[in-house]
C-alpha cells in the first residue's frame, strides 16, 4: 500500500514548492514565553524548593493577596521605623518610633482570639510593654477573651534575668482586672548553649491575620530611653503571610514545650494553670487569614540549632564553600554557615537571602548592623554571600553597603552594636573574594571602584548623636532593583539564631521603601563612605 503513495506525496511536494504564496510566507518563529511579574520571588522560591522542600508551611510559605499594612493617610505607614528623626542629631522627637507604639496597641486592640510575640530578651519593657498592655485592655474592654503567647531567646548568662515566672507576674499586675481576659503562656529558651543559638525573631501576629515583624527589640533602654537611640525597621502586613508568621512560632513553641523544665533549655510560667501550648496558632486560627490585598511574598525563618538536625525531604548538595581567612583565633566552633549541608537544610533563610542578592541584574542596597560576625569562636564571615556580590560587582550590578558606624563595637564583639573594627574589613574581604573570582587583583579592585558604594551608618550630619555617641544600625534588610526586598530578624553575617523575615516584591513598595529609608541613609551615610563610584571615592588596598 505504501508504494502507491509515494507517486502522491511527489505530487503534493511538487505542488507547494510553485505556490509563490506558500514558499515567500515566512515561518513564525515560537513566542516568547512571559516575563514573569515576579523573577526575584521566584529565583527564590526555586531555592527554597532545592534546599528546604520539607520545611514549607512550618518556616517559609510564599503567598499572594498580602496587603502591606498602612493607613489610608500614609501610603508608606507599613514602613516602621526608630527614631524616624531623620537629620536631626538631638533627635527629640521621635516619630517613627512612636507610631511603631501606636501600631502595636492598635494591632493588639483588634485581636479576638489571639496575641502571639516573640523577641530577644530581655522581655518587653518600658514603653513597648505599655503598647502592649495597652493593647490587650483595649480588646478585653471590648468582651474578647485573648491567648497570648510571649517567647525571647536567652543567649546564656547575659538573660539570667529573662524570668518568666517574674514577667508573668508583672504583666498581670499591668493589666490589672483585665487580666482575668487574658490567658499567659511565657517563655524563654535557648536551643544549643555551646552553638550560641537561642530565638532571635521579632515578631507580633494578632489573630493569625496581621503581624509586625522586622529587627527592632522591645527594648527602652536601646531604643527610647537614650538620647542615642538604634535606628532599626520593621514592616506590618496582613493576608495570609501572617499565618505563615503564626506557623513559625508554633514550630518555635513545639520545641519549646518539650523541653520546659528546672534545669532544662527552656523555662516557662503560665496565668490559670495553662499548660504550654505548642500548637496555639493551628488550633485557634487553622483557616489561613483572608486575602487583604494583592502583595506576593516569601514568609522565610531558620530554625538555628538544635531544634531539627536536618530535613529529610531535602536532597540539596552543595558546593563546599572555603575562603583562608574565615576563621580566626585558636579558639572557634564548627562552621555551620560555611561547612553544614544538613544546617542549611534547616535554616532556609540563609539560602534565600543568597539567592535574593543573586537575582538582582541593576542595582542592590543593603543595610546591616554587620556583615562580619564574631570572629572567634563564629566564622568571620558567609563566603557563598561574599562570593555572589563579588559576581555582582564583576557583572557591572552597582552594590551599595551601609553597616552600623565601627565605633559601636562592643567588649565582646556583638556586646554592641558593631563586629567589625574598621570598614576595610568588609572590603577587604570582598576584594579577596573578587580577586579569587577574577585571578587579577588589579581587576578586582577597579570592579570596586566602578560599582561598589561602602559606608558606616549616620543618621544626620556630623559622626554622631548630639550627645556624641555614634550612629548605631540595627536593620536586617537587603534591597534588588527597586523590585524586591527582605526585612527581618537574619542578619547577613554568621549566626546560627532562629530568625524570621519576609521577601516582598511589589515595585510601588521598594519605592516607598527608597524613599522613606534607602535615600535618607544614604544622603547623609554617604560622608563616612570608603567607596563610592558615584563620587570617585575609591580605598586603596
Amino acid at each position: 500500500m505504501l508504494r502507491h503513495q509515494i507517486p502522491l506525496f511527489a505530487a503534493v511536494l511538487v505542488a507547494i514548492s510553485a505556490t509563490p504564496a506558500l514558499a515567500d510566507t515566512p515561518v513564525p518563529a515560537p513566542a516568547a514565553a512571559p516575563a514573569s511579574a515576579t523573577p526575584h520571588l521566584d529565583a527564590v522560591e526555586q531555592t527554597l524548593r532545592q534546599v528546604s522542600p520539607g520545611l514549607e508551611g512550618s518556616v517559609w510559605q510564599r503567598t499572594s493577596g498580602n496587603s502591606l499594612d498602612a493607613p489610608a493617610d500614609d501610603p508608606a505607614g507599613w514602613l516602621l521605623q526608630t527614631p524616624g528623626c531623620w537629620g536631626d542629631p538631638s533627635c527629640a522627637q521621635r516619630p517613627g518610633t512612636d507610631r511603631l507604639l501606636a501600631k502595636m496597641t492598635g494591632n493588639i486592640a483588634q485581636a479576638t482570639r489571639t496575641v502571639d510575640i516573640s523577641s530577644l530578651a530581655p522581655f518587653p519593657n518600658g514603653e513597648f510593654e505599655d503598647a502592649i498592655v495597652a493593647g490587650l485592655k483595649a480588646s478585653t474592654a471590648a468582651g474578647h477573651h485573648l491567648t497570648v503567647r510571649i517567647l525571647v531567646g536567652a543567649a546564656p548568662l547575659y538573660n539570667i534575668s529573662a524570668l518568666p515566672s517574674s514577667y508573668r507576674d508583672e504583666l498581670v499586675k499591668k493589666l490589672g482586672p483585665a487580666a482575668d481576659g487574658v490567658t499567659l503562656n511565657v517563655a524563654s529558651m535557648t536551643t544549643a548553649k555551646t552553638s550560641f543559638s537561642w530565638n532571635h525573631s521579632k515578631l507580633l501576629v494578632v489573630d493569625g491575620q496581621s503581624v509586625i515583624t522586622g529587627g527592632i527589640n522591645n527594648w527602652k533602654d536601646d531604643y527610647i530611653d537614650t538620647t542615642h537611640p538604634v535606628s532599626d525597621v520593621d514592616l506590618a502586613l496582613t493576608g495570609p503571610a501572617a499565618s505563615a508568621a503564626g506557623a513559625y512560632l508554633d514550630t518555635l513553641w513545639t520545641w519549646t514545650c518539650r523541653n520546659t523544665g528546672p534545669l532544662s533549655a527552656a523555662w516557662f510560667a503560665s496565668t490559670g494553670g495553662s499548660p504550654c501550648l505548642p500548637t496555639l496558632e493551628q488550633d485557634a486560627n487553622p483557616a489561613p487569614a483572608a486575602a487583604t490585598g494583592t502583595v506576593p511574598v516569601i514568609a522565610v525563618g531558620g530554625l538555628g540549632v538544635g531544634i531539627r538536625s536536618s530535613d529529610p525531604a531535602s536532597t540539596y548538595q552543595p558546593v563546599p564553600a572555603t575562603a583562608p581567612d574565615t576563621a580566626c583565633g585558636l579558639i572557634h566552633l564548627p562552621d555551620h554557615t560555611n561547612a553544614d549541608r544538613d544546617y542549611e537544610t534547616v535554616n532556609p533563610e540563609e539560602n534565600a537571602l543568597r539567592a535574593l542578592v543573586a537575582s538582582a541584574t541593576s542595582h542592590v542596597e543593603i543595610s546591616q548592623q554587620d556583615l562580619n560576625g564574631t570572629c572567634p569562636p563564629l566564622p568571620r564571615y558567609d563566603v557563598r554571600l561574599y562570593d555572589t556580590l563579588a559576581a555582582k560587582l564583576a557583572a557591572g550590578v552597582k552594590v551599595r553597603i551601609t553597616v552600623s558606624d565601627p565605633a559601636n563595637r562592643g567588649a565582646v564583639g556583638s556586646g554592641g552594636y558593631s563586629q567589625i573594627k574598621s570598614l576595610s574589613e568588609v572590603s577587604d574581604a570582598l576584594r579577596s573574594r573578587l580577586t579569587a573570582l577574577t585571578g587579577n587583583p588589579v581587576s578586582a579592585q577597579a570592579a570596586m571602584c566602578q560599582n561598589l558604594q561602602l559606608a558606616s551608618f549616620r543618621a544626620a550630619d556630623g559622626s554622631s548623636w548630639a550627645d556624641g555617641h555614634p550612629f548605631a544600625l540595627h536593620h536586617k534588610l537587603v534591597s534588588v532593583d527597586g523590585s524586591a526586598f527582605y526585612i527581618g530578624s537574619k542578619n547577613l553575617y554568621p549566626a546560627w539564631l532562629q530568625d524570621f523575615g519576609y521577601i516582598v516584591e511589589d515595585p510601588q513598595a521598594a519605592a516607598q521603601l527608597d524613599a522613606n529609608l534607602l535615600a535618607p541613609e544614604w544622603q547623609y551615610s554617604q560622608a563616612a563612605a570608603t567607596f563610592d563610584y558615584a563620587r570617585g571615592i575609591c580605598a586603596a588596598p
